[in-house]
């Protein structure tokens, strides 16, 4: 007998143990390639075995080293710190895109938006420019890679994003850091003679502000994640869910952190109708 209800709509996921899991950081500790400054990273046993009965190694570092978070207080004084960021910046879908860039490359407006699967307001972003896979203690990965800019960094303030990661040195493009003259710089002035020979101009000409991506993303509230990697080219092209949690360090300027993708690859859903 027809009871004239409307047709039951029930969704079922796939179970937990469907999902796969992807990680996205790189490698953090002893012997880690770090961005070309002071360097600060001494990792040493202080209790073993053999003598204590349990195992405690000491690190001392920054927190601006392999995949890691930055705060708006890292480039910009009284600002917010590590745990001003709202929790829910740190867990969404989203997509992870591929925007291959080679030497000194300028991630644009115009690859972003034309990047699949589609960026959506609201989006976790990961990009990827396939500079991940030369990661390394070398001027490939740290000087001559490519970047996001002011404006590719503008355009996803404007599209609302709420996070965004990036296999690339710095959530800058090098040469809009203090590699050349920006800031304390140039740390490395064969860049800009370098700059001069391969286009005939001063690298300022192209790069003439000072980190514009750090303070564009983060003083719009958008965490940026650098040296993004690990298994970023098996999700790459797809809309997943991504988690990526740094420390509840009140004064923290940066953590490092474990970045992982979350992909459902069965989806299935069924409609149901009663009677």
């Amino acid at each position: 007998m027809d009871s004239g209800a409307a047709p039951k709509s029930t969704t079922k996921p796939t179970s937990t143990s469907s999902l796969e899991f992807f990680n996205l950081s790189h490698r953090w500790g002893h012997g880690m390639p770090e961005w070309p400054s002071s360097a600060i990273l001494n990792v040493r046993t202080v209790n073993f075995h053999a003598k204590e009965g349990v195992r405690i190694n000491e690190i001392e570092t920054t927190m601006h080293r392999g995949t890691h978070m930055d705060a708006p207080i890292h480039v910009e004084e009284n600002t917010p710190t590590i745990t001003d960021y709202p929790l829910w910046r740190f867990f969404g879908t989203g997509v992870a895109v591929s925007i291959p860039k080679g030497k000194w490359g300028v991630i644009t407006p115009e690859d972003l938006e034309k990047a699949t699967p589609k960026i959506q307001k609201g989006d976790i972003v990961m990009i990827n420019t396939g500079s991940h896979h030369e990661y390394s203690d070398s001027p490939d990965y740290f000087c001559y890679g490519p970047g996001l800019y002011k404006e590719g960094a503008q355009w996803l303030v404007d599209k609302g994003v709420k996070l965004v990661g990036l296999d690339v040195q710095a959530l800058d493009h090098p040469l809009g850091t203090k590699l050349v003259s920006h800031g304390v710089g140039p740390s490395h002035p064969w860049l800009e003679k370098e700059y001069r020979a391969e286009k005939g101009k001063d690298v300022l000409d192209d790069f003439p502000f000072w980190e514009p991506a750090h303070r564009t993303l983060m003083l719009n509230g958008i965490p940026g994640i650098e040296n993004i990697g690990g298994q970023l080219d098996k999700v790459t092209g797809k809309r997943c869910t991504f988690m990526a949690f740094p420390w509840r360090w009140t004064e923290g300027c940066g953590c490092g952190i474990r970045v992982v993708a979350i992909v459902d690859p069965k989806q299935e859903f069924r409609v149901e109708t009663g009677e």
